[in-house]
Formats: structure tokens, sequence, C-alpha cells
């Protein structure tokens, strides 16, 4: 049985694709779409974590050519819902994502405008509307979708597998009348047809050419070199000379953990990845060895170890280079383990870390990005030392958040063998994280609780940290859609629970503009438009368009929830501007 005969849904049938992101579900809904093109019949494509442009772009480059008017249409459920300012275009009509209603009510309106049955409609994905309102999809499974199929219609529709509980996916594969899981395996896309109107099941493999990603730094070079001259020159400068250059661990959090909710299968290895590449000072794109004072690299030369394999030489290294930086930037208290360290595996114990931090006990180890820049570190520094190119790692090894009364990191030159599994978070452990963040919040704002208080480091950590998770979009087109969507439901979730608790619209927003002065997100002027200077999202970084992916997504999820409107963001500091700035439409 050719994959192209699985790629035509029949009539009558909604047919679902389930697997990790990455398997392949877009390509395949691609390829569905231009098979029923060629034939004549009217798509409706649901775009939910891409626009129609997007979508377009990828069916020509996958051969698609000019169609008939009405042929091909768009329900875009993406840009609206995260607050992205799109010019209107005949051919789509506009949803949210967070609003099912609304998505139906814009496939009865292209429905009603092709005026025609057997239109096949591509859902990409169900993924999306299930994170904002979780097993409500199953109804609009069942009504909306169904109701479309009964009329002659066809629905090919995606789920992430791992992105959700799974007796709700298990609903949702008994709900569609045909179910095709996706997997790569081995160097090859493998399909297997569980149940299908047509086929029996089945299993196919496509060979498939992994392309290798190319990392680029995340930070612009100006930007990387004024603070390498600081720290190098031990200048303290402030860089936020208004808001400080201290951020509230609680939304450095929110961002993260919004991100991860969103794709858990990708989210912590792409993280760690571009991290660590961009912590070595070898990719900055820049001679940095030429910013070190000339006594600097005279002291390095006779006191600093060439290699890092010794314990003596890598406990040198922590205490003149790491120790120092992770008192600066209130990371935490840190201590290199000389009893259980040795040769090629060193192990440093931190207390109070921010990334862990009143997560006690949720079941994940959490602490990714601060040991992908230590592992980065060391790759570049040995190299520029002692002209050795190998590869460094880390792993926690001990966290509070699975229990332990601190946290523990293994560095090693070469692989880890547990790395990767323990980049896998539990979808459950996740929504713990973020239930626990919420409590966090909510007791700030109502209750006058502390906000993730440290005994010692308080609780602040440097901007650098924050930017090292924020800027991670702007070289990685999926993290885009990752950060504006975990940012549109963080603010949706965080909205509805402030006028749950009995607060009126405009008490809840004077709490979230609290919330951002408080942790120091930037000073923000609430009018007719919202304005904010030196926005951590975007302090000292350089972009060619508005970037602030996570805070007008945010901004748009609140501001939805509580008032019913969505903002876009017009200004933007990363393109020269004073501030960035939300207008409301």
């Amino acid at each position: 049985m050719s994959l192209a005969k699985l790629q035509e849904v029949p009539p009558k049938n909604m047919i679902l694709l389930v697997g990790p992101p990455g398997s392949g579900k877009s390509t395949f809904c691609q390829q569905a779409v231009l098979k029923s093109l060629a034939v004549d019949r009217p798509v409706i494509y649901v775009t939910t974590e891409y626009g129609p442009i997007d979508a377009e772009r990828w069916l020509r480059e996958r051969g698609l050519h000019e169609v008939e008017p009405s042929l091909l249409n768009f329900v875009d459920a993406y840009n609206e819902t995260v607050g992205v300012s799109v010019s209107e275009r005949p051919d789509t009509v506009y949803a949210d994502c967070n609003d099912l209603s609304s998505i139906d009510i814009a496939i009865s309106k292209l429905s009603e405008r092709i005026g025609k049955k057997h239109i096949l409609l591509v859902f990409d994905s169900l993924t999306s509307p299930y994170l904002f309102s979780g097993a409500e999809i199953l109804r609009f499974m069942r009504q909306t979708l169904s109701r479309f199929t009964a009329r002659g219609n066809a629905v090919l529709g995606c789920m992430d597998e791992g992105c959700g509980k799974s007796e709700d996916v298990v609903a949702m594969m008994t709900l569609s009348s045909g179910v095709i899981k996706m997997e790569l395996r081995e160097g090859k896309k493998v399909l297997n047809v569980v149940k299908h109107p047509r086929i029996e099941p089945t299993e196919i493999e496509v060979p498939v050419t992994v392309q290798p990603r190319v990392i680029s730094s995340c930070f612009d070079a100006d930007y990387v070199r004024k603070e390498a001259e600081m720290a190098l020159r031990g200048v303290k400068v402030t860089l936020r000379p208004e808001v400080g250059d201290h951020v509230n661990i609680a939304w450095r959090n929110l961002i993260f953990w919004s991100g991860m909710l969103w794709d858990p299968e990708r989210f912590p290895t792409m993280m760690y990845e571009l991290t660590k590449y961009s912590e070595n000072p070898n990719n900055y794109g820049f001679d940095m060895v030429s910013l070190i004072p000339w006594h600097t690299k005279l002291l390095y030369k006779l006191f600093m170890p060439k290699s890092f394999s010794k314990v003596k030489d890598m406990r040198k290294v922590f205490e003149r280079g790491f120790q120092p930086q992770y008192s600066q930037m209130r990371i935490s208290t840190v201590k290199y383990l000389d009893d259980i360290s040795k040769t090629n595996e060193h192990y440093i114990r931190g207390y109070e870390h921010y990334e862990c931090w009143g997560f006690e006990n949720v079941g994940a180890s959490l602490g990714l990005m601060k040991t992908a820049m230590m592992a980065g570190s060391l790759k570049g520094m040995e190299k520029l030392l002692g002209g050795i190119e190998r590869d460094w790692n880390a792993i926690e090894t001990k966290c509070i958040g699975l229990g332990d009364p601190h946290c523990e990191v293994k560095f090693v030159p070469g692989e880890i063998e547990e790395l990767k599994e323990s980049m896998r978070k539990d979808i459950l452990a996740i929504e713990r994280i973020h239930n626990r963040l919420m409590d966090h919040i909510l007791g700030f704002l109502l209750h006058g609780k502390p906000l993730m208080e440290r005994p010692t480091w308080g609780s602040g950590v440097h901007i650098h940290e924050i930017q090292h998770v924020t800027a991670a979009p702007l070289v990685n087109e999926r993290l885009q859609m990752v950060f504006s969507m975990g940012g549109a439901r963080a603010g949706k979730m965080l909205g509805e629970r402030l006028l749950e608790s009995g607060l009126g619209e405009q008490d809840a927003v004077k709490c979230v503009v609290n919330l951002m002065e408080h942790c120091k997100v930037g000073r923000i002027t609430l009018r007719e438009t919202i304005k904010m200077q030196e926005n951590c999202e975007r302090f000292r970084i350089e972009t060619e368009q508005p970037s602030c992916y996570f805070t007008t997504g945010f901004f748009n999820g609140f501001f939805s929830a509580v008032k019913n409107q969505h903002v876009k963001e017009t200004k933007c500091i990363a393109v020269g501007d004073r501030y960035c700035e939300w207008e409301f439409r």
C-alpha cells in the first residue's frame, strides 16, 4: 500500500495523525492538501501553530501552482492568538486558538462560501487548542468536526503525542474513524495505520534525510562584546539604568516553563543545544581574546590549566571562573565536590539555584539552562587556553525537583548516555510545575505573599540569565511559535484565575502591571496603548522586526481573557525604538 493512497482522505471520515513533534505530521497534511487541489477538491486549511503565509510557502516548495479562487482557503487561528499583525487576505477567516467557538464559526463561514460538499478540512494542529482548552477539544471534535464530516466532507487532523494527558489522546483517537501513528525510527519515517475506513492495519516505512541543523549565536555581537568586556575587565556597569539588571525568577520561570508545556518533546533539547552553543566564546563572531587586558592574559597563561581533565585543574577553573560568576549573577551558592569528582568526571553542588527554587518534589529535574551554559563555556575555554577541541556536556544527578535536599551537576567531556532521557519531561510533572508557579504568583498578587524569595540570593537573577531563554527564538522559527503560544496560554490562565478570584477587569489589569513591574520585566505605562521601557526580553538585542514573542503572547492571552481584546506589537527596542509598544485591536 502506497503512501500516496494513504494521503487521499475519504469523505465522511475524520483521520487523526498522532506522533511526537518533528515526526512528519505537517508534511503529511501538506501533501494531502496538494493531492486534493490536484483533483479540484476544495480545502479548508486550519493553522494554529503558523500562519497561512507559512503554509502557502511550504506548499509552493512542494509544488503548489496557482489554484482557482475558493479552492484553497485558510482559517488563521495563530496570528490573532499571539498578537501578530498581518494583512487581510480574501481567502482567510481569522479565529482565536483559545476560543473553539471562533474556530467553529470560521469553518462554517468558509464552508458556506465554498458552497460544495467533499471539502477536505486540514487541522494542523489540534495540539494548540487542546493546550488552551483541555478536554473541551473532545466536545469540539464530536460536534464541529463530526458535523462537518456528516455533511459529506473529510477531516485530517494532527495531535502531538506527549503534549496531553494520555486518556485525552485515547479519547481523540476513539472519536476518529482513522488513526495513523507517526514516528522517526532509525533514519526512517514510520507510519503505523492503527485503523482506517478503507485500509487494513499496516506499517509503512519512508526513508528520510535529516539535514544537520546550523545553530548561530543567540545574541547580537555588539551586546555580547559589551557584556564580555564588562566581565573581563571587572567593570561594574548597570545595563538597565531605570529598572536595574535583576529580574524576578518567577518571571523567568514563567517564560521557560510556558515554552516547555507547549513542546515538551523538543523544547528541552533545542534550548540545551542553543544555550551550549551561544555560551562558547569561540562562537561570538569576534576575537574575544582581544578584549582581555594583557596582565589578565599573562595570569591566565601562567596559572590557568590548559586541560580541565584532572580534579585539581577543574577545581581551579571552577573557583576562579564559575564561582564568582554564580555570585555576581545571583544564580546559586555552589561548591566543587572533590570527594566524588575524578578525572574527566566532575561534580558541583548548588543551593538555592534559580531554575529549581520553589519547585520542590514536582517529580522532574529542573536545572537545564545553567548546565548547558557551563558545558559550552568549558568547551570554549579549553580551546582558548590549551587549543584542545572537545565537546563537554552536563546533566543534573540530583535536584530539589526530585525531592533531593540540593542540586548536583555532573560534567564530562563527550557524550552522556542519560542526557537524552533526562530531557524528556512528563506532561503531568510540567503541569505540576505550572500550577506551583501560578500558586506563587497568585499568592503574591492576592495575598501579598513573597514571590519565590530565596534566603541568601533573594528573588532576582541577572538579566543575562533571562536572555539566554528569550533570545533562543531569534534563531529558531519553531521556538518563535512555542514562546508566542506559551505566552498566550500563560496570560490567559492568569487572567482567568484573577477573574475567578472575584477581581473585576480593571483590578485584574492593575494586578498584572504590578506583577511585571515587581518582577523588573520593564517600566510599564498603560493608557491607550501599552508601553514598556527596558523590556528584559529584548533589551540590548537587535532584530529586524518587533520580536517580543513571549511578552506579546502573554499580553494577548491576558487581555483576551479579561477584556476580550487583542494586542499587536508596533514598536520594539530591538529594532531601535525607545520602548516596546503594543496597540489594542
